[in-house]
């Protein structure tokens, strides 16, 4: 019986590292390719089973239990699938013409190179298999390459070592100076506990905000310094809006309503009417800023930002209208309900008006006023055409 001891290279380290092109076929022919795989890469386990091969092959040489062996090595492709799988295929197809086994033995170093066994089996008979483990334990050995590799990510790759090392170093840090801190003002711990949390909290939030959105702050900060100062401005004004009208929301539901509605539907949307205006005016703060940062900018996307300005009056009267019907302030049918809603329409209508007037201007104003040269000079090569 002639057996075969294979080699085997799924994802062809041999050719990527070594320059090794398979099938490599003798004794001689394969301990040369593991040497320059080990001098290329003194990491890779593949050498080693190419070794294991070659150790195999001598002692069934020596034990004369088969008719003749040899050795062998194939490799596969970088893409590790249906590619890799016809390429060993086709090697061993070229190995067994030069040495027509009976069996082979296929030597591997993982469960990876093992699911090539199907292939092995479609053209001859596996006698046996052997597993090659390096050193130790292959779950060990697994783990710690796993977590010396991810180590190794996170401290070269600055992303990483910011989410991963940044941020608990933050913590610790801010932790660390409460310690030092309440060791001192020991009646104080408490108060610095919740403002440390809160810095933590706020930190965290805001860097998981930024990223979520794709919110680069520092280029925010250099290339739209105006916008960015009337966006936290707006948004300054809504969160203080909406803190106002919590603290003192039973103080306007007594004027507005005459008593104070328990937590429910009626005090949430009383929440919302209270705090109506304050966000609308944190938005038109927002939108101003766009517009002055596109105007600088001759951005002609600004009429955007304009046309979302005009229409703010309307959507205040909207929640202004809904929210009080809803609390049985007004009906539809009393007349300044009925100018409320008019006046939304007449915003509409005007801001719909102004619009289109702004961006028929502003393309004109965005390319330089180029479109009245083009005009101008038309006409001049008109009348020189006609004289």
């Amino acid at each position: 019986m002639k057996v075969l001891v294979l080699a085997i290279d799924r994802d062809d380290d041999f050719g990527i590292k070594a320059g090794v092109k398979g099938p490599v076929i003798g004794k001689g022919k394969c301990i040369d390719a593991a040497l320059k795989l080990s001098l290329a890469d003194p990491e890779d386990s593949d050498a080693n089973v190419v070794y294991a091969a070659v150790k195999l092959y001598d002692e069934l040489k020596k034990s004369g239990e088969f008719e003749d062996v040899e050795v062998a090595l194939i490799t596969g492709h970088p893409d590790v699938g249906v590619k890799s799988d016809i390429e060993l295929g086709r090697q061993l197809d070229i190995v067994l013409k030069k040495f027509p086994a009976d069996g082979v033995i296929p030597v591997t170093d993982g469960a990876e190179d093992e699911q090539v066994f199907p292939i092995l089996s479609s053209r001859l008979p596996i006698v046996s298999s052997k597993r090659v483990v390096v050193k130790q334990n292959e779950t060990i050995e697994t783990t710690y390459y796993v977590i010396y590799r991810y180590i190794k990510e996170i401290l070269s790759d600055p992303e990483a070592s910011r989410v991963f090392l940044g941020i608990p170093g933050l913590i610790f840090l801010l932790y660390g100076v409460g310690k030092l801190i309440s060791v001192s003002y020991p009646q104080s711990m408490s108060i610095i506990s919740n403002i440390v949390v809160g810095i933590i909290l706020l930190f965290i939030g805001g860097y998981a905000f930024t990223k979520g959105f794709r919110i680069q702050v520092f280029r925010a900060l250099t290339n739209e310094f105006i916008q960015v100062i009337f966006g936290v401005s707006g948004l300054l004004i809504i969160i203080t809006g909406m803190i106002n009208a919590y603290v003192n929301i039973d103080a306007y539901a007594r004027q507005l309503l005459g008593y104070v509605p328990q937590p429910g539907p009626i005090k949430f949307i009383f929440y919302i009417h209270a705090i109506n205006t304050t966000i609308i005016i944190g938005i038109a703060v927002v939108l101003v800023g766009r517009i002055v940062q596109a105007y600088l900018r001759r951005d002609t996307h600004i009429w955007y930002n304009i046309a979302g300005l005009l229409i703010l009056p309307t959507f205040w009267i909207i929640i202004d209208v809904t929210t009080r019907y809803a609390l049985g302030v007004i009906n539809f049918h009393s007349f300044g309900t009925i100018l409320e809603i008019l006046g939304a329409f007449a915003d509409v209508i005007f801001s719909v008006i102004i619009s289109t007037f702004i961006r028929r201007y502003l393309i004109s104003w965005g390319s330089g006023g180029s479109g009245g040269v083009e005009e101008s000079s038309e006409e001049i090569r008109v009348s020189e055409s006609r004289a």
